[in-house]
């Protein structure tokens, strides 16, 4: 995912602005992994292969999320709530 793609992305839940906290980049600068984060509602959608999820929290599937996630605790000692939802 490039840079200038994630600035045009908003909240789906409140159309909020998002943080982003990247995690891996290949060589061109394109986000592999990161997490983006709505600045009001604090929901958190995870940049998994350069694809963001951003699933409303009904409709996510964490147990496919989960290896990932999982993953990235190891490697870059996110807390679970800095990854799950937060509603």
């Amino acid at each position: 995912m490039r840079l200038k793609t994630i600035e045009k992305l908003c909240c789906p839940f409140d159309k909020n602005d998002l943080s982003l906290q990247i995690l891996a980049k290949d060589t061109e600068q394109n986000i592999l992994e990161g997490i983006l984060s709505c600045t009001q509602c604090l929901r958190k959608y995870p940049i998994v292969y350069g694809v963001p999820i951003m699933s409303p929290d009904e409709y996510r599937q964490i147990k496919l999320e989960q290896p990932v996630l999982e993953r990235w605790k190891l490697e870059y000692g996110i807390t679970d709530t800095q990854l799950l939802p937060s509603h």
